[in-house]
């Protein structure tokens, strides 16, 4: 259970990973901290990205209005939100369940995401997050890592996945305790 501590889904867009990761975050019995993402549309078309941590904390990871050089599609991408936003909500805290809604190509903008990513998945923590299908060097080489779970969120599974997902993190508490 160790060498797989860590817990992402993954999955074409709009394939239900954030509305997975709210459920788990509904269902936690275990302190937990990070933040997810939620996006808005007006008129049927996304209009921005906002990313929301589990202390209230928000701020607007993309939206088609911010002046940014970084950019994705449409989307002005705000790394200062990233980096006072997202990067403290996941610093690792020992006894807590991290939440990170996603390791996404906007998030990877920022070089502080992607160094505190890093020591989240290497910290003790058991982290539940959404990483995006394809992606940058960084997100491919996340994905090789040893101690990483990657379950695809589909239609046939994404019902029955905030439950299993809720057991692996009970299974972590219990082995984390009797390795104490």
């Amino acid at each position: 259970m160790r060498k797989k501590k860590n817990i992402f889904l993954t999955g074409a867009p709009s394939c239900g990973k954030t509305t997975v990761m709210k459920k788990v975050i509904e269902g936690l019995k275990y302190p937990a901290k990070g933040f997810y993402t939620q996006e808005e549309r007006e008129g049927g078309r996304r209009v921005w990205f906002l990313m929301r941590t589990l202390e209230g904390k928000q701020g607007y990871l993309g939206h088609q209005d911010i002046k940014s050089d970084f950019h994705i599609r449409r989307y002005g991408v705000s790394c200062e939100n990233i980096d006072n936003v997202a990067v403290p909500a996941i610093e690792p805290q020992e006894g807590y369940v991290v939440i990170l809604d996603e390791i996404g190509k906007m998030e990877c903008f920022s070089e502080k995401f992607q160094k505190t990513v890093l020591e989240v998945l290497d910290a003790p923590n058991i982290v539940i997050g959404t990483i995006t299908l394809g992606g940058t060097d960084f997100i491919l080489e996340v994905k090789k890592r040893g101690d990483l779970e990657i379950i695809e969120v589909r239609e046939d599974n994404r019902d029955r996945l905030p439950s299993i997902i809720l057991d692996k993190i009970a299974n972590f508490f219990i082995l984390f305790k009797e390795a104490r």
